[in-house]
Parts: C-alpha cells; structure tokens; sequence
C-alpha cells in the first residue's frame, strides 16, 4: 500500500490474547493501514490456550507483516521505520517492566523503545490485577516517557451483550488512542437524555 499508515501490534503473554486478535480484525478491515505484529513465545501459547489451536495462524493472516520476537534487527526496530504508532495487547507486566525500565531484549520491548524515543504513540493494554506498588510504578514510569497505559477495563454505557462485545469495545478503544484519521472505532458515549 503506497502511503499507508504504518502500525505496529504486539501480542504478549498476558490473559487478554483475544484482544490482540481482535485489534488486528479490526485494522485489517482499513484500506489506510499496513499492520507489523510481532507476538512472544508466552503470547504464542497464551493464543492456543484462550483462544483456540489455530489462533497463532488467524492472527497472523490479518496483519501485512509478521516479525519473530527474537529478531531485533527488524525494520520496526529502527526510528527510520516511520509508523503511526504501536499497541501491545494485552500487555504482560513482564513487558510493561522492560519497557518502563528500557531493557530492548526482544523485539517488543525494542520497538516500543524506538516509540518511546521518536514521540510516537506507544498504547500499553496492561493485563493483571490486583496490582502491586512495583506493577504501579512500572505504569508511572511508562507513563512519564510518553506512553499510554490503558488497562483493558470494559466500559458498560453501550450494554455489551456478551464477551465479543467487551472485547470489541476494547479493541476499538486501543485503536482510537492512536488518533488515526477517520472516524472513532468506538462507540462514543452519547451523554445521558
């Protein structure tokens, strides 16, 4: 696609794996976009478990381009590479810690450095709960570099009929926090009367 946006999705090993699924749904359906995934090997098996055997292979089929992990020579991992921003969903506090701490072992924590570094929108859907004080510093720490950390919370003014819903709504939050051209993929909420 010539003169696509450029967005970069990461799938890590935190409960939630149906959110990254549905991210990439979601993207899939913009002619305005091109979407790079990479996903961990703790996301790999957290996909099979909530999701389903062949959930590794549907994720992948709806994004342009797929990276390993391992491979932080990846185009993505340069700020030369011009996105318009990156999700990690869900988000474990393994890699929130790395993030918050600048450790760029793997690919994920890498290219959300290179966010963090070229002011681009890093969106952080942080999965676990109850949090501890080093989970909520890791979040500040995060924060005060540029990121925006949203914790998959679902919201109820829309009267989510079931999980797909929730998750829907979730998706379509994340997205809208990169300010993508276009109309909100969230249901906005109308006001009340």
């Amino acid at each position: 696609m010539n003169g696509a946006l450029r967005i970069v999705l990461a799938v890590t090993g935190a409960s939630g794996a149906a959110l990254g699924i549905r991210i990439a749904e979601r993207l899939s359906c913009r002619t305005d976009v091109e979407t790079d995934l990479v996903v961990s090997a703790a996301a790999e098996r957290t996909l099979v478990h909530e999701v389903g055997h062949d959930a590794p292979e549907r994720l992948r089929a709806l994004v342009t381009r797929v990276h390993s992990a391992a491979n932080i020579g990846a185009s993505i991992a340069s700020g030369s590479c011009r996105t318009k921003g990156m999700i990690v969903a869900p988000c474990s506090m393994r890699t929130l810690a790395a993030i918050a701490a600048g450790i760029t072992d793997n690919l994920v924590t890498r290219a959300a450095d290179v966010h963090l570094k070229e002011r681009r929108r890093l969106v952080l859907l942080t999965r676990e709960t109850p949090l501890h004080l080093g989970h909520l510093r890791n979040m500040l720490a995060a924060t005060e570099m540029g990121a925006i950390v949203a914790p998959p919370v679902p919201a109820f003014y829309h009267r989510p009929q079931s999980i797909a819903d929730i998750v829907d709504h979730l998706a379509a939050r994340a997205i809208d926090l990169l300010d993508l051209p276009g109309d909100s993929e969230a249901k906005p909420w109308g006001g009340e009367g």
